[in-house]
């Protein structure tokens, strides 16, 4: 593959069809392999000069994504020299963010709980796996329009081990996305990251689905840091009344300071999720039940 030509993608063997994303690190366009026309999603690093710990986590997320025998995530095809890096070329979906899906404003229940009960299911199977994501967000979860299908995206800052020894980190040099960070992703609890961090993130996400905005929103790095460990969220169902009280307790379970007091396993979640579309589809109402673990 070519690198570009004034300032335009030149992909040999592929034909750009569109720009799906442009951010300050990637951009990601839609093509077709034009040995087979097979429509693809293609993924590529912008700087013309990468700097190593790009082009590690440009590679991890190939590396962890292309073993995953997992329907709710994309697949990685080949991962091809671009320029002075890299580029990703994926499965297309046909799917798009769940950001543009919401326009920022909240699910109705009937969409949220399959889209939930989806995710539950994919992060069970990925901490089967000893995967840990850690940058889960709306805008790293694909939704098909049509079909509803969920599928989750970007490995590149995740690990396959089950524990990571924390250590304090500067705020510039933090991974993941600093709204949806896990107290303990911020390096400053003192305790490692393993799979419960990821629930934490999904809480997040959760929240934002939900209400339309974000727990805490704040243009101070250190004061969102501060918030992750510290303060304690608004209740979903305040925000938005429509939210039975029992969907606004899986969130803030989810979103609990310390791993312990969340959810311990995806499926515990999965089940909780399942129990509330339940009684949602055949009572029009979701009564009190006990969270599981």
């Amino acid at each position: 593959m070519s690198a570009k030509v004034d300032g335009t993608v030149d992909l040999v063997g592929y034909e750009i069809i569109e720009q799906l994303y442009s951010g300050s690190r990637t951009e990601v366009y839609r093509a077709v392999r034009e040995s087979d026309r097979q429509p693809v999603v293609i993924k590529l690093l912008k700087r013309q000069y990468p700097t190593f710990s790009e082009l590690v986590q440009f590679r991890n997320q190939y590396a962890i994504a292309k073993n995953l025998e997992i329907p709710g995530i994309i697949k990685p095809h080949s991962l091809e020299p671009y320029g002075n890096g890299y580029t990703l070329v994926m499965e297309d979906c046909g799917g798009i963010s769940l950001r543009q899906f919401t326009q920022g404003q909240p699910l109705k229940l009937d969409q949220f709980l399959p889209i939930a009960i989806q995710l539950a299911d994919t992060l069970y199977q990925l901490h089967q796996q000893r995967v840990i994501h850690k940058d889960i967000k709306p805008t790293n979860i694909l939704i098909h329009p049509d079909t509803n299908h969920i599928k989750l995206i970007d490995f590149s800052i995740s690990t396959l081990l089950p524990r990571e020894i924390q250590q304090i980190q500067s705020l510039n040099t933090l991974e993941g996305t600093l709204a949806y960070l896990s107290p303990e992703q911020t390096g400053r609890m003192n305790r490692g990251i393993d799979y419960r961090s990821d629930f934490y993130s999904l809480g997040v996400s959760f929240f934002e689905l939900l209400t339309g905005q974000l727990p805490f929103e704040s243009q101070d790095p250190i004061e969102l840091v501060h918030c992750h460990i510290a303060k304690e969220p608004v209740f979903v169902d305040h925000l938005n009344p429509d939210v039975p009280p029992v969907l606004s307790a899986v969130v803030s379970k989810l979103m609990a300071k310390n791993a312990e007091d969340r959810y311990q396993s995806a499926l515990g979640l999965k089940y909780d999720l399942e129990q509330c579309l339940m009684q949602h589809q055949f009572f029009g109402k979701i009564a009190s039940f006990n969270l599981g673990q």
